[in-house]
């Protein structure tokens, strides 16, 4: 028998491990109690009170030692990486890369297009406008221009088109800040006259360019700009005789180049968000050419 003073009790469970009991509670405890370490088949004490104040010290007071001190943390159940927040932040980076992604994808198709089409379609014209004013494919240079081949005799589909150009030439300048050119150039020059295009085109917009001129020239521009239109070259003006035309508006960029003809499949919308991705990814031909000698310029091809 031998009595533990107030300094911590140590006591050996192995040759190895040592249990260290700190803490005022314990202290208090053992200073009053004695007890056998080795072969003693006794309780160790029948001190309830003792017991208690052994039962009520939390875990984390007691540390365990094996040569170094070992230190067993407390877990935080909102500790941790997958937690709520970091789970939304996850989410939130995810969903901003993806739009990136999918804007640049979008991107890339529309100036891969762009290459492909420059060269093939358009070339040099002359006409007239509605005020008689000669109109070539020079005054394309400097602006956007939105072509639409028609004629004033059409019932329906020509209507329809250039209501949906008037919408188009205000979105544009209110997105991108753009003003654009249209143009409606007639597939009828016959009865198509400068005067009867200034009359027919004011109900639409004010901005819109009627372009005439002979058979033959609207022919060669339609040919060069692969139109398909049925007017006979010999029709009599003052018959009633039908006009078969492909329906589409053509995006010319500022260097006069074609970029993509927008069908009637488009609503007011979809042809819009066409266009001005046009508007938005164009570069003039001297960056272009440089892009080309980038470590990228793989992606343009």
């Amino acid at each position: 028998m031998f009595k533990p003073s107030v300094r911590i009790l140590k006591y050996q469970v192995t040759s190895s491990l040592r249990v260290s009991l700190v803490g005022r509670s314990i202290q208090k405890a053992f200073s009053t109690t004695s007890f056998r370490l080795k072969n003693n088949k006794e309780s160790i004490t029948n001190d309830t009170n003792i017991l208690n104040e052994i039962k009520d010290i939390p875990l984390k007071d007691i540390k365990v030692n094996i040569k170094n001190k070992i230190d067993i943390p407390t877990t935080d159940p909102t500790d941790g990486f997958m937690n709520w927040k970091s789970i939304g932040l996850f989410t939130f980076v995810s969903g901003g890369l993806y739009y990136w992604a999918y804007n640049k994808k979008k991107e890339l198709e529309i100036i891969k297009e762009d290459e492909a089409n420059r060269a093939a379609v358009g070339g040099p014209f002359k006409l007239i406008d509605q005020n008689g004013n000669e109109f070539t494919e020079r005054n394309f240079l400097g602006r956007f221009s939105l072509l639409y081949f028609g004629f004033s005799h059409c019932p329906d589909v020509c209507p329809a088109e250039l209501d949906k150009l008037a919408i188009w030439i205000e979105r544009i300048k209110k997105d991108c800040n753009v003003d654009v050119q249209p143009v409606f150039i007639t597939c009828d020059p016959i009865r198509d006259t400068p005067e009867v295009l200034r009359h027919y085109l004011k109900d639409f917009h004010p901005s819109i360019i009627g372009l005439t001129g002979t058979h033959s020239r609207i022919k060669e521009m339609c040919k060069n700009y692969k139109v398909f239109f049925s007017t006979p070259a010999n029709a009599n003006p003052k018959e009633d005789y039908i006009v078969d035309h492909s329906a589409f508006t053509y995006v010319i960029d500022p260097e006069g180049q074609f970029m993509e003809a927008i069908g009637t499949i488009y609503d007011d919308d979809e042809g819009l968000e066409r266009i001005e991705q046009h508007i938005k990814t164009f570069l003039p031909k001297a960056e272009r050419e440089k892009r080309l000698n980038k470590w990228y310029a793989f992606l343009f091809r």
